[in-house]
């Protein structure tokens, strides 16, 4: 499945035009590589997301290719979040 597309499934992102505009930024890693919206992941792949000021990374444990609210949570699963930016 794209990145982009997942993203939005699982909701870590709304949008998929969001989703594509932070992965062409290069604000997306799957497996430590730098990855485009057009980039494929399947389960067991590691994820890592910058939003802002956060870091999230998380395991992708199974593809759909719709969801409903309630099980888009069970798509992946976070294996750590951390904020990053400015140490005051």
């Amino acid at each position: 499945m794209r990145v982009d597309k997942f993203l939005k499934v699982s909701r870590l992102i709304k949008r998929r035009t969001l989703a594509k505009e932070v992965a062409d930024q290069g604000r997306i890693l799957v497996n430590g590589q730098p990855a485009k919206a057009s980039s494929t992941v399947k389960p067991g792949d590691e994820m890592m997301i910058r939003f802002g000021q956060r870091v999230v990374t998380v395991s992708v444990d199974r593809l759909q290719e719709t969801t409903r609210k309630e099980e888009a949570a069970m798509m992946y699963t976070i294996l750590k979040e951390e904020k990053v930016g400015s140490a005051e």
